[in-house]
């Protein structure tokens, strides 16, 4: 809008017969089909998933640091494994075939018996069962087999790969003893019988020559001297196969044991840090960074706030005339200081916005209401940024604050209740702050009385050129005293605040109170919502171009 323009909205006309409203807008008919939010692709579109993502970023950068510090948090508290390797190296000459003997051997280093070894070696407390799991035996060759440790540092996986290799050496050693000396107790017993033969054959002997002379005692002795001839050249040749197998059996089993030995000592595997530092500070940082977006891509499509101008106007059965952007507000800045905020350009916006807005009656008092759904920061700063503004070009301006906590009057620096006068920025302003006892404060439009002093000093308001009034409705109180205050009704919602039964409530209880329902400013808009924000729902058409004085 030019400054010719701007000047002429701001020259109220006090003639018995004004127009219905100052710079009205077109009349706004309803969609009766709703087809509108169709057309634009409802909640569940690329542009809204992009918005939501824009607005929460900062949560999900948030969830992605988290990650990333939980990440680097597991690589110092769980380090990857240590690892040293040692090669075991067995005889040539293993009985079976190539390649099975050192299966067997890698079996058996695995096993929790060898593994009990190293630990008793090392005084170590730790279960067999679980120190198996540390360790792995993986054959290379059909005399070769290694064994890889995996420890907390290089010192104890080297020391545990050596004392895994002992142990198997030694219960190898052991288990080839062993078998020795069941060889050779087995032979010894075949010697033992032999000589227990040729014993008995003898005490034979003995007994029949003790017998009287005869023929049969000649035949019993000449056949016992054969039986007892055989069974010495058995014994001897038992003893003689017995030396020489118990000689083999000791070569082999002094072969076997020399030949198993621990070719290479355990020496340290190369640690990739690098790789282990990626895979945990990047995988805890994309972790974060999937679950910070999962969770805000859900919470907002099950939200149900309102951001879409064309849901906010179906909601509250009137257009969405303006959208801004986020509103920075000075919450800090106590009282007029908080004023800063008005310079800004949505401030500045939505004040040209509501002076076109501004509804004139009979008496020729302009009008305007403005109605929070929600948080009334943004409203109150609006209406003031247009008091003050009206109010230097030479208009007598009156300001209502029938929010809880008067935070239009605050900015204005006024915080008990009653009429005051207030200088502020070069103009002069009326501020009315009602008792707050008076839940639903009656206004100057419909008193019909002027004899108690509040109601002369509400007269002063009504008087003025322009009236202004910031009232929050609630729905167990309802808005019924609207209709004093103001004739038009301009509502505030902020994106993502309000609920549609939310913004619903409001419009109904403008519609309800009388007053002309002119259209609605959200605050926050997306840049990325393309609706146009004349949606309504489908029934009667809502005319806002109408005053309610014409």
């Amino acid at each position: 809008m030019s400054d010719g323009d701007q000047q002429g909205a701001l020259s109220l006309s006090h003639s018995d017969d004004p127009p219905g409203r100052f710079w009205a807008f077109d009349e706004f008919i309803p969609s009766e089909d709703g087809s509108a939010a169709d057309l634009t692709g409802g909640l569940t579109n690329l542009g809204f998933i992009r918005a939501a993502l824009r607005r929460s970023a900062w949560f999900w950068c948030t969830t992605a640091v988290i990650g990333l510090l939980a990440g680097y948090a597991a690589l110092k508290e769980f380090p990857p494994s240590y690892q040293a390797s040692t090669t075991i190296l067995l005889p040539s000459n293993l009985p079976g075939p190539p390649g099975e003997a050192v299966q067997d051997d890698a079996a058996i280093a695995q096993s929790r018996t060898v593994a009990g070894l190293a630990l008793r070696a090392l005084g170590m407390p730790q279960s067999p069962e679980s120190f198996t799991g540390q360790y792995t035996v993986a054959p290379t060759t059909s005399r070769v087999f290694v064994i890889t440790v995996k420890a907390t540092s290089y010192d104890t996986a080297i020391r545990e790969a050596n004392a895994l290799a002992s142990a198997f050496i030694r219960f190898q050693a052991q288990q080839l003893e062993s078998q020795e000396r069941l060889v050779d107790n087995s032979l010894q017993q075949q010697i033992t019988a032999a000589r227990q033969r040729v014993s008995s054959i003898r005490a034979q002997i003995r007994a029949v020559s003790a017998q009287p002379p005869s023929a049969a005692k000649r035949a019993k002795l000449s056949s016992l001297a054969g039986d007892r001839s055989q069974a010495m050249i058995a014994l001897t040749q038992t003893q003689q196969a017995n030396l020489g197998s118990e000689a083999a059996t000791k070569i082999q089993t002094t072969t076997l044991v020399k030949g198993t030995l621990q070719l290479d000592r355990a020496v340290p595997l190369a640690q990739h840090m690098k790789r282990y530092l990626a895979l945990y500070v990047g995988g805890g940082l994309l972790a974060g960074l999937v679950l910070g977006l999962f969770i805000v891509v859900i919470r907002a499509l099950v939200s149900d706030r309102l951001r879409r101008r064309d849901d906010v106007s179906r909601a509250l059965g009137a257009p969405v005339k303006l959208s801004v952007g986020t509103v920075k507000l000075s919450r800090w800045r106590p009282r007029r200081r908080g004023l800063a905020a008005a310079d800004s350009p949505e401030v500045q916006r939505i004040a040209k916005h509501l002076g076109r807005a501004v509804m004139s009656g009979s008496r020729g008092v302009a009008t305007l209401a403005l109605v929070p759904a929600g948080d009334p920061q943004v409203a109150a700063l609006s209406l003031v940024s247009l008091a003050l503004s009206c109010a230097q070009e030479g208009l007598k301006v009156s300001v209502a604050d029938l929010c809880r906590g008067n935070p239009a009057a605050g900015l204005l620096g006024v915080t008990d209740p009653g009429v005051h006068t207030v200088q502020a920025d070069d103009a002069s302003l009326l501020v009315a702050v009602p008792d707050p006892d008076d839940l639903a404060p009656v206004g100057p439009l419909h008193r019909k009385s002027r004899r108690s002093g509040a109601d002369e000093r509400l007269a002063a308001c009504a008087s003025a050129d322009l009236m202004l009034t910031l009232a929050a409705l609630d729905p167990s109180i309802g808005g019924e005293h609207l209709a004093g205050w103001a004739r038009g009704a301009v509502v505030f919602v902020t994106a993502g605040r309000s609920s549609a039964p939310q913004i619903h409530a409001v419009g109904e209880m403008i519609r309800l109170s009388g007053t002309e329902l002119i259209s609605a400013v959200l605050v926050g808009a997306d840049k990325s919502d393309d609706s146009l924000g004349v949606s309504a729902p489908s029934g009667p058409r809502v005319s806002v171009g109408r005053s309610l004085g014409s």
